[in-house]
């Protein structure tokens, strides 16, 4: 449904291919191409006789634990071939205590000016009832960085299930709220429906008390965080784009390789 859903796994892989950290890197997709499926012969045993998997998620959840397993044929953490390549499933991003820094840093970029301690920070996520761990990331994330006492107050807010983003002006108190999306990528998520949730946007993209706005075929995607701070009630909102387009992602991916390597 949209094609920059990929684009940050693509460039993590290719600067973790720039730096030589291993014979091979390549990136399997469950929608797009080279597909799950495919993953099971990019790599030639005679040459690689090892692959490390680390899933591209926000946290442990449905597809971490069912689909990606299934489609690779995998056996719980390390997985013996037939052709005698071992297969090593790694955490998923998400897991990785690197999240927290990166959070933090993504929410000072986009309010640079704005003190800390004059501020909430929401930290938003999906939910979804279709496993209850999809939402423990984020939960786990926001209470790391609350007991840091940086933030005025530091919220985990999901967009279909409570407490929801949509509530934000009821769940926050202070003038000024950080909204950093706790995606893997900028989709429709991040570029129309969180917008739309938070009341900075309506849906198919045009803005809200802006006459004459661009239809969305005419804008770029990019445009909505670009526009910050939105002004709405008195109060100043700061929309982030998702945190996994943050180029440190390179490095968790790389290091949770190498923890189950160890």
């Amino acid at each position: 449904m949209n094609p920059d859903s990929s684009a940050p796994t693509l460039a993590h892989a290719a600067e973790i291919r720039r730096r030589k950290v291993f014979a091979d890197v390549q990136c399997a997709f469950w929608k797009e191409e080279p597909s799950l499926r495919d993953a099971l012969f990019l790599f030639d045993p005679e040459s690689i006789p090892a692959v490390y998997v680390v899933p591209n998620f926000i946290s442990e959840g449905y597809f971490t634990q069912t689909v990606v397993p299934r489609e690779l044929e995998l056996n719980g953490g390390t997985t013996k071939r037939s052709n005698g390549q071992i297969w090593r499933y790694c955490d998923p991003v998400g897991n990785h205590p690197m999240m927290t820094k990166l959070l933090l840093r993504r929410a000072r970029e986009i309010a640079p000016g704005v003190p800390e301690n004059e501020a909430t920070l929401l930290i938003v996520a999906h939910g979804t009832d279709l496993n209850e761990n999809s939402a423990v990331a984020a939960k786990r994330e926001a209470e790391k960085i609350r007991a840091l006492g940086k933030y005025a107050t530091v919220l985990n807010v999901y967009m279909e299930e409570p407490p929801l983003v949509s509530d934000w002006r009821k769940l926050t108190k202070t003038s000024n709220v950080v909204v950093v999306p706790f995606f893997i990528s900028d989709g429709l998520h991040s570029y129309e429906d969180i917008p739309v949730l938070l009341g900075i946007a309506v849906a198919a993209g045009v803005d809200r008390g802006r006459p004459g706005s661009a239809p969305p075929a005419t804008r770029s995607h990019g445009e909505v965080f670009r526009r910050n701070p939105y002004k709405i009630d008195n109060r100043s909102l700061f929309y982030a784009p998702s945190i996994g387009t943050d180029s440190g992602f390179a490095d968790i991916i790389i290091e949770q390789a190498l923890n189950a390597k160890s």
